[in-house]
């Protein structure tokens, strides 16, 4: 069996969370999101758990790079990445905070900020 890192099992984790068998899936979004989970939208809309409809949070064609972990507690992380929206043609810089419970990862807290540029501007790119 291949073990991978943290950083890359938390990166699958976030992809998962791109495709459209997983946004229009409740039953698979109660396995990555806390109870409690809320989102600070790129759209500047505030989305809780308990307000996600019966066809899930919609589909989206986007694109993930530039993943980072940064280890805030043992069983705390947050995640920073950029996406690119092929749709909208709108470059966003991401963060989540997962924990870890009972044996798996779930997302916390999710924000996404627009960027006019798709240039790095920050360590580690």
């Amino acid at each position: 069996m291949v073990q991978i890192t943290l950083k890359e099992h938390l990166c699958q984790l976030e992809e998962k969370l791109l495709h459209p068998e997983i946004r229009t899936s409740p039953v698979e979004l109660e396995k990555l999101l806390e109870n409690d989970f809320f989102e600070f939208g790129s759209s500047g809309n505030v989305w809780y758990k308990d307000g996600i409809q019966t066809d899930g949070i919609g589909v989206v064609k986007m694109l993930l790079s530039n993943f980072e972990v940064h280890q805030l507690a043992p069983n705390i992380v947050l995640t920073t990445y950029r996406i690119f929206n092929e749709v909208k043609m709108q470059h966003t810089l991401r963060s989540s905070i997962w924990k870890f419970s009972d044996g798996i990862w779930k997302m916390f807290f999710h924000q996404g900020t627009p960027t006019q540029s798709e240039t790095c501007e920050y360590r580690n790119c």
